[in-house]
């Protein structure tokens, strides 16, 4: 009997857990297909003369008990000798600060969080706190303002909110949301928030509030937080796991136990044609950049992680009118990242050491730099050279703006530009940068979002089409929440199961995770 197989678009979280979630609970064979020429999707690692750039930081963290155990089983957490010692799930983790360690397998490290707003010439805790720095920093009437917006928000709350900005004043106060909100989030989406859906916020900071954050505080400070407590709001993490060298180490570890166990993955190679026939998908033609030979693969089971936009474009025949107008009308933002390779740093801790954030929000009008990443802090072999400090500037674009319109070395003088006027490094310290582009790196909540459902109802309707992934579902999913998407499609396949509303359930409430099925 001829062994059935599953056609996955896409080799990024979603695309390589669907692969190994067939390979190890059915006998489906996987074959997927990327059209790139690394692994990861944006959860890769670029490599630049040695140093490693994460695009847009990837903490390892999740709620889903599932996916911690998914990620330790694929790469342990590593065991070395430090000045830090922390203990998860029985194991001790220690870090050399100098990045020294004895174990150079595949391997997580647990490692700190800390990240920060600039704002006004300053630097405050994320998310905010009450402290004292934080008063004297906003001053005593700048404070008061706040506690006033946030109780007419509490007492006042806008009645079902429709803009991301509505749902933040709900949340914060508008002074608040003014302050520190605002400006970055208008940076990442290029459109006021007036303009964005709800939902977004529903999705990434619904359980983060000034109560949980005050509630937060007093536990860490009276009784102390463990890694992995499920009562921890992600957003107030203060710990989490990483690959040693990046988020695409876990990836091309999950690739190459893929090809071990009997999958296919096809780099470089493109969709170009999805043919239907009776409502279902019965093939797909691929191109290799390569050689430029476009193949038929016929299969079974069809997984996508390509934008919707894409996907309805390659479909023969094409989607109803409507739903191709729906299509049509779905809107992405792109990213640029300037990596900046320094000998120091201009400011620093307040005891003079380097500063320890892994990244920083820039929330200061006049910038165009959304966020800055630190990766010598998210793992100290992401650099060399342990003695030079290694900066993502992060810039959010859409392809064909001005933004996106500059050249790379425009880019890289108007990162050391940022910096200088930020006050974190000087020019003069500058050894190296380089650029990198990602198109569609975040889908939008508005354009023709609003009426996503058309959308969905039609790929619903396809019985042996499963949409996964940020981009395959036009959702902003962290890589886990990808994960998660994967996994319950394979298990609808097991099962038989042709309803697939417990694939888009997830990242829709707080607790998505809370799942206790081992692998």
């Amino acid at each position: 009997m001829k062994k059935e197989t599953a056609l996955i678009i896409g080799a990024g979280p979603g695309g390589l857990t669907a692969a190994y979630e067939l390979l190890k609970h059915t006998s489906i064979k996987p074959i997927v297909v990327e059209a790139s020429d690394i692994i990861g999707g944006i959860s890769c690692t670029h490599v630049y003369k040695g140093n490693r750039i994460d695009i847009g930081g990837h903490r390892f963290f999740s709620k889903s008990e599932r996916v911690m155990k998914w990620w330790e089983n694929i790469m342990p957490i590593a065991n070395s000798s430090t000045d830090t010692t922390i203990t998860y799930q029985g194991k001790t983790n220690v870090i050399e600060k100098n990045g020294n360690t004895e174990d150079d397998g595949k391997v997580m490290l647990l490692r700190p969080r800390k990240s920060r707003i600039y704002y006004g010439g300053n630097f405050f805790d994320y998310p905010i706190s009450l402290s004292l720095d934080t008063i004297k920093k906003l001053g005593l009437i700048k404070m008061f303002k706040m506690g006033i917006s946030y109780t007419i928000a509490v007492i006042h709350p806008i009645k079902n909110p429709k803009s991301l900005e509505d749902f933040y004043v709900n949340q914060f106060g508008r002074e608040l949301y003014e302050t520190f909100f605002r400006e970055y989030t208008e940076k990442v989406w290029g459109v006021p928030c007036s303009q964005i859906s709800a939902e977004w916020g529903a999705q990434r900071v619904k359980g983060l509030s000034i109560a949980k954050s005050i509630i937060h505080f007093l536990r860490k400070t009276f009784f102390g937080i463990q890694f992995g407590d499920k009562k921890t709001e992600t957003s107030l993490i203060e710990q989490f796991l990483y690959p040693k060298l990046g988020p695409g180490q876990m990836w091309e570890t999950v690739a190459h136990k893929v090809l071990s166990m009997g999958g296919e993955i096809l780099m470089n190679t493109a969709v170009v044609g999805i043919e239907m026939q009776e409502q279902k998908v019965v093939s797909v033609d691929v191109k290799d950049f390569k050689t430029g030979e476009v193949k038929k693969i016929s299969a079974e089971y069809f997984f996508s992680t390509m934008p919707v936009k894409e996907l309805f474009e390659e479909m023969n025949p094409k989607p109803p009118a409507e739903v191709l107008k729906v299509g049509e009308g779905l809107v992405y933002r792109d990213f640029v990242t300037v990596g900046v390779l320094l000998k120091k740093l201009k400011a620093e801790e307040k005891n003079g050491e380097r500063l320890k954030d892994t990244w920083i929000y820039i929330q200061e009008p006049g910038t165009k730099v959304g966020r800055i990443q630190f990766f010598n802090n998210w793992s100290p072999y992401l650099v060399a050279d342990s003695n030079n400090v290694w900066l993502g500037m992060e810039y959010f674009c859409t392809e064909g703006d001005s933004l996106w319109g500059l050249s790379d070395e425009e880019m890289k003088k108007l990162a050391v530009k940022e910096l200088e006027e930020i006050g974190l490094a000087d020019s003069r310290d500058v050894l190296d940068a380089t650029v990198i582009r990602v198109k569609k790196t975040y889908p939008g909540y508005f354009g023709s979002y609003d009426h996503f459902e058309i959308a969905r109802e039609f790929t619903d309707s396809i019985p042996n089409l499963f949409l996964i992934g940020r981009n395959g579902m036009h959702k902003y999913n962290n890589q886990d929440h990808s994960m998660l998407t994967a996994m319950t499609a394979v298990e609808n396949i097991k099962s038989g199961r042709n309803d697939k509303s417990n694939i888009w359930s997830i990242n829709t409430e707080q607790d998505y995770h809370e799942e206790k099925k081992s692998e």
